[in-house]
């Protein structure tokens, strides 16, 4: 579980950068690796930081989804050039999927839109050509035509529980600030790392 001090730290700097015009304060580096130890790295947005963790939402079929299924230790990095000197939040832990409730309380705010997205797309899988997908859209606008859009089945939520938070503050002349917070069994641990 994260303490109270590192979410406090956290949502004053998510709030730092939502105040700085940010277009994207939520985006958050996802890495994972494949089976082979090839890492993947791609940008998600955050959904959601408790005390628990970090959630965001994804098509499970797709190459980060069966990633995280193999091997679920993954690591996020928030980077925010506008505030401060610059500001990194490294989190590294493993994930869990989120309980279906959740997952489609989350699918019902979103926008229709991105709702029938979530069934034409079948992501990270080879694309013959953009009016395949158009018509794929076309298809799932006609099929949910005049009802609410479900959740598919291949579509969640997931939980990273982070056993290790570092907090980099930018400086001049490279001078940064860095402070890890590392968790052993349920005890965490703060220090600083050179820059």
């Amino acid at each position: 579980m994260l303490t109270s001090d590192i979410l406090d730290t956290f949502r004053g700097l998510l709030d730092e950068a939502k105040a700085s015009g940010d277009r994207e304060p939520t985006a958050m580096n996802l890495a994972t690796s494949d089976a082979s130890g090839r890492v993947h790295s791609r940008i998600v947005l955050l959904k959601g930081i408790d005390e628990h963790g970090l959630r965001f939402h994804t098509n499970r079929e797709s190459a980060k989804g069966r990633e995280i299924a193999e091997h679920p230790q993954v690591a996020l990095c928030f980077h925010w050039k506008q505030i401060r000197e610059g500001v990194q939040v490294r989190f590294e832990g493993c994930v869990q999927r989120l309980d279906d409730a959740e997952s489609d309380a989350y699918f019902a705010s979103r926008p229709r839109g991105s709702q029938i997205g979530a069934w034409a797309s079948k992501q990270s899988q080879t694309l013959p050509d953009r009016q395949t997908f158009e018509e794929r859209v076309a298809h799932f606008e006609q099929e949910f035509a005049g009802r609410d859009v479900p959740r598919p089945p291949h579509w969640g939520g997931y939980l990273m529980k982070p056993d290790r938070v570092e907090f980099w503050y930018g400086a001049t002349f490279r001078l940064h600030e860095r402070i890890v917070h590392d968790q052993d069994d349920s005890r965490w641990s703060t220090r600083m790392l050179y820059p």
